[in-house]
């Protein structure tokens, strides 16, 4: 997506509401992966990540995502000194065309197979190639929030993890879509502390490898309230939105 120009960048207030945009909504709903981004010591890092989200749930009214993580990564390294994140989900899928030769410059892609227009041997935009790309809408919603690592062997957190590991259970149909990364194994191989290849098929029957990063003992569960963001369309067009508590008892989204 091209970057707005000063003249497409939003200069309205932003909307506010007691629920998220139905726009975002349905790309929470419909994409398969979001970037999470963190920080500390105003160093960023960004990470790509399986995610559940609810409109609500027993222990907040306000829109939530929920992620997991080892606390060895450096993600949960910066969420437990910085909790503000930023996410960008999106509901379009596009792979980079090759650019045009230039003496002592590599075309990129370098190299395609099937010939011209083909797509590169090993290249994500396999991956991303094999996914179903209809009744695509063409956002991307930036999400800012509040993260919480959700305390360990609690009610809450059991409650989360049974959610986001029923969230990402696939059947054999989407594994081969989304599990079949060109690197072999999966997108997700190898991960949870199991060395590439073992238990291939306990990682893969079934729920395309979640249970050795959603179930494992030392991996934690992290919740995002959301607060507020940006939605951009392909034309450049930007409008921000801000989410505010309802009443007592009152749920977002009406859930």
């Amino acid at each position: 997506m091209a970057s707005a120009t000063p003249a497409e960048a939003s200069t309205t207030s932003p909307e506010i509401s007691t629920s998220l945009p139905e726009e975002v909504i349905t790309c929470l709903q419909n994409a398969r992966f979001l970037h999470l981004a963190t920080c500390s010591h105003n160093t960023p890092h960004i990470s790509l990540m399986n995610y559940t989200y609810l409109p609500s749930t027993p222990y907040t009214s306000t829109p939530t995502i929920i992620m997991t993580t080892p606390p060895s990564s450096l993600k949960y390294t910066n969420l437990a000194s910085n909790p503000l994140v930023s996410l960008l989900v999106h509901d379009w899928i596009s792979h980079r065309p090759p650019t045009l030769s230039r003496p002592g410059r590599s075309p990129s892609p370098p190299a395609t197979r099937g010939g011209p227009g083909g797509v590169r041997s090993g290249s994500l935009a396999e991956l991303l190639l094999g996914m179903n790309t209809a009744s695509l809408s063409r956002i991307s919603a930036t999400i800012n929030g509040i993260a919480e690592i959700v305390e360990q062997g609690s009610e809450a957190e059991n409650w989360y993890r049974a959610q986001h590991l029923a969230n990402n259970t696939f059947g054999p149909a989407d594994e081969d879509n989304f599990s079949s990364s060109p690197v072999g194994g999966g997108l997700w191989r190898g991960l949870g502390g199991r060395e590439s290849g073992a238990g291939e098929e306990e990682l893969r029957e079934g729920d395309g490898g979640t249970r050795c990063y959603v179930e494992g003992e030392e991996v934690r569960v992290v919740v995002v309230k959301i607060r507020d963001g940006r939605i951009a369309d392909w034309k450049g067009q930007v409008r921000d939105w801000v989410v505010r508590g309802g009443g007592e008892g009152e749920l977002a989204n009406g859930v």
